[in-house]
């Protein structure tokens, strides 16, 4: 017998087993064993919702370390542009860097969520000290 898909089965020449009926496809023989158990019942949508919760805080920390690793990225490129392009800070760095920073979520570790806050200070210092100077060249008056 092979099996070619779910639930179907074909003949592939072997003799029948001792306890199967001739063409009557793959069949355990029971010999004394209690009759099988009934199909499980589907599970309920609530149930589903459970069990999903209980992966929530490693899931939460999961995300929290991505974007504490995508804005740690972020402020290296942007300090790599910054040496690169004599001092100015390229605008579309800081709006990745200020998009990121935005929506952090929150780890469930505390120490986690402790160092992805550290990390998202050191974003709006950033942001805010280029928004200065920023403001400052576009005030001065020009010649």
């Amino acid at each position: 017998m092979a099996i070619d898909a779910l639930g179907a089965a074909a003949r592939t020449g072997l003799a029948p087993h001792s306890g199967s009926r001739p063409g009557s496809g793959f069949r355990v023989p029971t010999h004394g064993r209690p009759a099988p158990a009934a199909p499980a019942a589907e599970v309920a949508l609530s149930g589903m919702l459970t069990l999903q919760e209980v992966d929530a805080p490693e899931q939460r920390d999961r995300d929290a370390r991505r974007r504490g690793q995508d804005l740690l990225a972020e402020l290296a490129a942007l300090q790599r542009a910054l040496l690169s392009a004599a001092g100015t800070a390229p605008a579309a760095a800081l709006q990745r860097l200020a998009t990121l920073a935005q929506a952090v979520p929150p780890a469930a570790d505390p120490a986690l969520r402790q160092a992805v806050a550290a990390i998202v200070l050191r974003c709006r210092v950033e942001l805010a000290r280029y928004a200065h100077d920023t403001a400052k060249i576009t005030s001065l008056p020009q010649r």
